[in-house]
């Protein structure tokens, strides 16, 4: 089964639609098809993205508290790793990299161009839609 770390950025697109690739990355976690891998540093910024009032129209707090006790209880939760730099040109993200890095994941998977757009990286970072076109590729017979 996949490792993956997800951005936060892709989790609450996949919250806010039911519809598009970060969604169906969801249900396949859910489905059992991969492991998502988060830390409390990655579940604190999706809360603070969740909670932020330009969302309040798609999402209630009470819907961003149940969504992220759901990734809580049931993603592989890890410690957050000693920070690192340099891994990316936006300092924010270089923690994903660390992350995915430590845990082993088999990949990282976000929309943001400053990951999505890295030379060669360790692991590979997909797109939400690569993620389930390998998938659907892993699963054909």
């Amino acid at each position: 089964m996949l490792r993956v770390v997800v951005d936060p950025g892709v989790l609450v697109s996949a919250r806010l639609s039911g519809r598009g690739a970060p969604a169906e990355l969801v249900r396949c976690w859910l489905a059992g098809q991969i492991d998502i891998i988060v830390s409390p540093f990655l579940l604190d910024e999706l809360d603070e993205v969740l909670h932020r009032p330009a969302l309040a129209r798609w999402v209630t707090a009470e819907e961003a508290d149940a969504y992220i006790e759901l990734l809580r209880t049931h993603a592989i939760v890890v410690d957050d790793p000693p920070a690192e730099v340099g891994h990316t040109p936006d300092p924010d993200d270089d923690y994903l990299v660390t992350l995915a890095r430590t845990v082993r994941a088999n990949v990282l998977v976000s929309g943001d161009a400053d990951l999505v757009d890295l030379e060669d990286p360790v692991p590979p970072v997909l797109t939400p839609r690569q993620l389930i076109d390998l998938l659907d590729q892993i699963e054909r017979p």
